[in-house]
């Protein structure tokens, strides 16, 4: 089979079920709306409740289809009980998990308060691993199934200032890598996508500013990054980094000087540009 074909037959996705964190915005809106163009049916999860009611009517309105949500904080215990108990009420057997939801923030690490570091930790490595782990047995017993988990390009940065996002993504990558291989024998696919810049809101960019980085092809936008990522979480790749350039400055991240971190700490961290 070729590639295209391969592709083309994950244009359809009806009779699947995808559940989607972290979905009222940014790629996570984006990968609950590319998989309900192809079929799919969609749970969005998320915090706030307000937002998920304005997605998920978006996203009916855009593809005809019926959109579940469900307010979860996945920062808290008890979350594959919730989903569980929620899937089974609706009736829903999901054979997707995209693991989207994430927070972001650029300060020293002695500067940030506990509860956003319990923050990074619980919904960064605590929620993507028992989600994860959770969703790997029950599909596994099934022979089928589709894990995607977001880490980051920052995952290959540390940097002054991204202590806690980049430690946390590179865990997800690492992570979701391992899990990649430990699945492989049950059928169920696990990939991780490192996107280097995307068109969000994520990092506070203006939107003039974002609008150029995306002509210049700086930045890649939700739409595309979703559309790619998915097709090739569908076809079990291991990891997916969008644009050659970022894959090529995985390398030159790696081998940055230390002069240009201690740049990057006093020109932005020491005097107050971005907190």
């Amino acid at each position: 089979m070729t590639s295209r074909e391969e592709m083309g037959k994950f244009d359809d996705l009806s009779g699947h079920c995808a559940i989607v964190t972290g979905a009222t915005g940014g790629i996570g809106s984006r990968f609950a709306m590319e998989l309900a163009k192809r079929g799919c049916e969609v749970i969005l999860v998320d915090i706030n409740e307000e937002l998920l009611l304005k997605t998920a009517d978006k996203i009916s309105k855009s593809t005809g289809s019926y959109i579940f949500i469900l307010t979860l904080d996945l920062t808290l215990p008890g979350i594959t009980k919730n989903i569980n108990a929620f899937c089974e009420e609706s009736g829903l057997d999901p054979d997707i998990l995209i693991n989207n939801a994430g927070i972001f923030s650029f300060s020293p690490v002695v500067e940030t308060k506990q509860k956003k570091i319990d923050t990074f930790i619980d919904l960064h490595i605590r929620a993507v691993t028992t989600l994860s782990r959770w969703f790997a047995r029950k599909r596994a017993n099934r022979g089928s199934g589709w894990i995607l988990n977001m880490s980051s390009m920052s995952c290959w940065m540390p940097m002054p200032g991204l202590a806690m996002y980049a430690s946390t993504k590179a865990y997800i990558r690492v992570f979701t890598r391992a899990l990649h291989y430990e699945m492989k024998d049950y059928g169920v696919g696990v990939t991780v996508a490192c996107p280097g810049g995307i068109a969000t809101n994520l990092f506070g960019l203006p939107e003039n500013l974002k609008g150029l980085a995306v002509r210049i092809g700086v930045l890649d936008t939700p739409e595309k990054f979703a559309r790619k990522a998915i097709d090739r979480m569908l076809r079990k790749k291991k990891q997916y980094v969008n644009g050659w350039l970022n894959r090529l400055s995985i390398f030159f991240v790696g081998v940055t000087p230390t002069p240009v971190r201690m740049m990057v700490k006093h020109r932005l961290l020491d005097k107050g540009i971005v907190r």
